[in-house]
Order: C-alpha cells, then sequence, then structure tokens
C-alpha cells in the first residue's frame, strides 16, 4: 500500500511538471485573498473542560503562537473574492520561526515577506511582521488600469506569566485596488478608477492557564479609513468566566458551567452620495452548562443580546433601534466510539455587519452603505463526526435555519444618466451595494481528511447553502454549492514540499445593467436591469513547491489557477489566468 502511495506521489510529481509546462498565455485572477492552511478537523467548541494545565516551565516549551498573519510561503493576490488558498506547506519540527522570503511571477507579481522575533528575559517574546504584494493585473484585458497592491506591517508581544499568558499585536494594513469591473460602458484608458483602504487595528488577549471563575479576556479594536473619506470605528471586549470540572454524580459525570459577556461597539460614516451613517452598541450574555462523561455531553444555554443602533443618511432622520434578543443554545453529542460520534443542536446570534468585514467578502463595494445587523433568530443542526484509526477524521452535518435580515451584494447601477464618462471611480456601473432580506436557509457541509503516511496529507470539504428568501427570487452572487480538495506531500527527507489545492464552485445568481445611449435632445443613458443574470462556475487548480537545499535557505515557486480560466466571482471582475510565482526564502 504505502508503495503504491510514493508511486502515485511520484506521478504527481511529474505531472505538475507538465501543468507548469504547458501555460500558455495570461489571463486573471483577481483579489486573491491569503488564507491559512487548512487545519485537521476540530470538534465544534463546547464548554467541555478544557484542560488548561500549563505549569510556568512547560508553557514555554509549547507557547501558543499569536501571529498577526499566517504567512504562506507565497501569498496570492488580493483582488477579488475567490480568495485565494494557501497552497504552500510549510516545514514542521523546526526552530526556525525567523524568514525573509522574496518572490517575483508573470502579470508583474512581486511578493515580499518577513517575520521576525527575538525571546527575551522574563519569557518576554517580540516579534514583527510584514507583507507586500502587488500585481500588474490584466493589461490584455482592460485598457484602462487593473493594477493592485497590498501591504501591511504589523508588531506583536507575548509573555508568559505564574497565573497566564499575554499576547499584544497591532497591524497596520494598505489595499490599494481598483473598480476595474466595468462591463456596460466604455471609458477613455486614463480613468481613474482607484480606491485605497488603509486599516490600522490593535488586539489584546489574556488567558488564564486555569479554568476557576476567570477564563480568559479579549479585546480588539480597529481603525478603518478609505480613499473616500469613509471611516469606521471598532472596538469590543470579551470576558469568558468558568467553572470546569464539578463532579455531580459518582457514575463519573462532571459539570462545566460558563458565562460569556461581551460588548461591541462600531461607528460607521461615509462621505459620498447618500452619506449613510450609522452607530451600533452590543452587549452580550452566553451562559451555559454541559453534562459530560468522557466524550458524550449534553450542553443546555441561551444567548441574550441587548442592541442600540442608529442609522441616518441625507434622505432620511436618524432612525434608533433599541431592542433585546434571546437565541437557543444547546449541543448533544452521543459517542458510541470515537470513530462515530452523533451530535446535534440548535444556535442563533446576532451579527453586526460592517464595512470592515463587507470590504473582506466584496473589495468592490461602493463607499457608502447602509449598515445593518443580521439576526440568526434559531439554527437547527445534526450531524455524524469520528476519527478512524487516527487515519480518517471527518465531520458531516446538515442544518435548517430562520434569519432576518440576510446580508448579500447588488450590483449598482449608474447613480447619474448623463451623457458623459467624466464621472466618479464608482459610477460606472462597477459597484455593489449590501442589501438585506429575510428569509430561511439550508445547508449541507463535510470536512474530511486522510493520513494514509506520515508524510502525506489528504483533505476535503464541501458545502450546500440554500437560501429562500422573502422578497427576492434569489439570493444575489452566492453559490449553491463549493467545494476544495487538497494535498500535502514531503519527500527527500523532508527537504521537498508539495502542495495541491483545488477549488470549485457553482455558478451564482446576480443582477447586471445594459446601458445604452439615447439620441434625444438631452442626450441620456438609458439602462435596462436583468434581474437573472449568471456569473458562471469554476474550478482554480493550484500547485506549490519548495525545496530546502540548506537549514537556512529554500526555494519554492506556486502555481495558480492552472486551468488558466477566465472565470469572473463579481459581474465585470474578471481573474488572473494561470499565474506562475517562484523566489528564494531565508530562514534563521
Amino acid at each position: 500500500m504505502n508503495r503504491r502511495i510514493q508511486i502515485l506521489s511520484i506521478l504527481f510529481l511529474g505531472v505538475s511538471q507538465i501543468a507548469f509546462s504547458q501555460i500558455k498565455e495570461e489571463k486573471l485572477i483577481l483579489n486573491k485573498k491569503r488564507e491559512p492552511e487548512v487545519k485537521k478537523i476540530e470538534k465544534k467548541k463546547t464548554s467541555i473542560e478544557t484542560i488548561k494545565n500549563y505549569p510556568p516551565e512547560e508553557k514555554s516549551q509549547n507557547p501558543v503562537q499569536y501571529k498577526i498573519t499566517d504567512v504562506p510561503a507565497v501569498s496570492d493576490f488580493k483582488t477579488s473574492t475567490i480568495q485565494g488558498q494557501d497552497v504552500t506547506p510549510k516545514f514542521e519540527g523546526t526552530a526556525q520561526n525567523n524568514y525573509v522570503q522574496f518572490g517575483m511571477g508573470n502579470f508583474g507579481k512581486i511578493l515580499g515577506d518577513a517575520n521576525i522575533s527575538k525571546t527575551l528575559a522574563n519569557k518576554l517574546e517580540v516579534g514583527a511582521d510584514v507583507h507586500f504584494l502587488s500585481t500588474l493585473g490584466l493589461k490584455r484585458e482592460y485598457a484602462w488600469d487593473s493594477k493592485q497592491s497590498s501591504a501591511s506591517i504589523g508588531a506583536f508581544l507575548n509573555s508568559y506569566g505564574e497565573k497566564g499568558k499575554f499576547n499584544l499585536n497591532a497591524q497596520y494594513g494598505l489595499d490599494n485596488n481598483k473598480y476595474y469591473g466595468i462591463y456596460a460602458l466604455e471609458p477613455a484608458a486614463d480613468v481613474d478608477l482607484a480606491q485605497r483602504v488603509n486599516q490600522f487595528k490593535v488586539n489584546g488577549y489574556y488567558d488564564f492557564y486555569s479554568n476557576e471563575i476567570l477564563n480568559d479576556v479579549r479585546v480588539k479594536s480597529s481603525f478603518l479609513k478609505d480613499h473616500f473619506d469613509a471611516q469606521e470605528n471598532q472596538a469590543s471586549v470579551l470576558v469568558n468566566l468558568s467553572k470546569h470540572g464539578v463532579e455531580v454524580a459518582k457514575n463519573g459525570i462532571l459539570m462545566n458551567a460558563d458565562l460569556g459577556v461581551g460588548l461591541e461597539t462600531v461607528k460607521t460614516d461615509f462621505e459620498i452620495r447618500d452619506k449613510n451613517s450609522s452607530n451600533f452598541f452590543n452587549a452580550t450574555l452566553d451562559p451555559k452548562v454541559t453534562f459530560a462523561k468522557g466524550d458524550s455531553y449534553l450542553m443546555l444555554g441561551s444567548s441574550f443580546a441587548f442592541l442600540n443602533g442608529k442609522n441616518s443618511n441625507t434622505n432620511m432622520e436618524q432612525v434608533k433601534n433599541n431592542k433585546s434578543y434571546w437565541f437557543p443554545k444547546a449541543e448533544f453529542q452521543i459517542a458510541a466510539s470515537k470513530e462515530f460520534k452523533f451530535y446535534g443542536g440548535v444556535d442563533g446570534g446576532l451579527k453586526l455587519n460592517t464595512y470592515s468585514d463587507l470590504l473582506q467578502q466584496n473589495p468592490f463595494i461602493l463607499s457608502d452603505q447602509m449598515l445593518k445587523p443580521t439576526e440568526t433568530k434559531y439554527h437547527f443542526y445534526a450531524g455524524l463526526r469520528g476519527d478512524i484509526d487516527e487515519t480518517i477524521k471527518y465531520d458531516f452535518s446538515a442544518g435548517f435555519g430562520k434569519m432576518r435580515d440576510i446580508m448579500f451584494f447588488k450590483a449598482n447601477d449608474l447613480f447619474n444618466n448623463d451623457f458623459t464618462l467624466n464621472r466618479s471611480a464608482y459610477n460606472f456601473a462597477n459597484t455593489f451595494s449590501a442589501i438585506y432580506d429575510d428569509g430561511n436557509v439550508s445547508d449541507i457541509k463535510g470536512s474530511i481528511q486522510y493520513f494514509p503516511l506520515a508524510n502525506l496529507i489528504l483533505d476535503g470539504e464541501l458545502r450546500f447553502t440554500k437560501y429562500n428568501l422573502k422578497n427576492y427570487d434569489n439570493i444575489y452572487n452566492v453559490p449553491l454549492f463549493n467545494a476544495s480538495i487538497g494535498a500535502k506531500y514531503t519527500m527527500l527527507d523532508k527537504k521537498l514540499l508539495l502542495g495541491f489545492k483545488g477549488i470549485f464552485s457553482s455558478d451564482r445568481t446576480t443582477n447586471s445593467y445594459l446601458i445604452e445611449g439615447v439620441a434625444n435632445p438631452a442626450m441620456m443613458y438609458q439602462s435596462t436591469e436583468n434581474t437573472n443574470d449568471k456569473v458562471g462556475g469554476y474550478a482554480d487548480l493550484n500547485l506549490s513547491a519548495e525545496y530546502k537545499f540548506h537549514k537556512n535557505f529554500s526555494i519554492f515557486a506556486t502555481g495558480n489557477n492552472l486551468l488558466n480560466s477566465n472565470y469572473q466571482t463579481y459581474k465585470g471582475y474578471k481573474v488572473l489566468g494561470a499565474q506562475i510565482l517562484g523566489g528564494v526564502k531565508i530562514s534563521f
């Protein structure tokens, strides 16, 4: 069996070399976001006892890593919400945490990354984290400028005390994007389509080694400003209180009690179009109690939210929303064995939709949004998970929920019909706005990992999500199905690492506009909306390799979108075609 897998691995390397050699022309993959490597499937978090036996001497041997970002050996360009995957595996079991790397590729790609840390006296660790990625965009597809870049710089501090560990990190990020997805008009080549987003974040975290009463404290803050003077300030604090391991019966049943207390505030102001303004303050209380015996448990709880919200714009007076919410929370797991664990439950909650979150999902949104929270009134789910002989880990579930103010993106029309191309960057029917509707959601999801060899990991994920809305026939810009498959393989005494990631998505419904010039005395544009347009599905295949020829030096290469598909994730926004990037990494 092992010999067959080794032969298949050698064939996989050969196929990847052929794929690299057959790439013919440059097209585009836009707005690829770095994501961390797919982790082993984790059990759903409950209030089951968490072992926190971190004596001061032991915790420094295996400290929790608090990094600003999980940096891959090569990054993907942030230009489209396909969100490119990190397909580059990492060397493990090494004490070389510091590195500097540089890479270049087609489409004018330039990559620079660095991560440096140092442990000082009293077990105090300080470090810095720097990233840069840029591309010239799609010169063959668009007459106008589509080049983009992304940069971030951060610093972090980790401290390990007698009672707990403390982390503080700060990060500044700058994204230079373009509203390049123009499909309904033909502007001049020198049109200014710039959008820039600056964001500064400061986060703090303290985790007590014991679960006695005070468990952990988390503080987050964010300050955002964009090219059109939109501003957003956000802050939150979460305190988790707990009492674990209380014996309630002689047959081994333990009780864990938890209470989460959270406060969150968000203030957002826009300066163009309707000049929307919103101010939200949300307080949450999440009590729960869990009865556990072995891997089986029953969790009972609730979630309370107290929202104070204000919305206003130039077209309406300030609207206030003061409301209290209650959401059910319960989960059970019946563990017949470690291979088969049946679970189910119900949950719900209130999510504040922020401008920062919307930009992560769709960087091409208009810098003027009506922001509302999304309420999941309830979501029932049931599933099966397990670990088969420490070789296969799986988790499959299905659910159904009822929601209010489901957020999704609708394409914008021209904001004025004047017969001129001398207009703002966002006024070419090339932006999107958040809209909201009530409805039901049904979902099926699954994850699996297979470990046939110590040096080979195979994984896969899939998700079906179906929305039935109250006012819209279809939800816009949300696929019915998406999935991914991946593989990581080490060879040559762990000097060579190979990675593969395939990303698949079904088509999605969107609205779009047909715009024509009307020859009348006023000479105006006339637009016709198509409410049932389609953005096609796609398959995006990615390969990576890194060879460590010296303990301090590596060379790496990645190939993204190797099918060279000219697909879109949002109407008008084509993505970079086949991309090859290579570089050098220095570790120390």
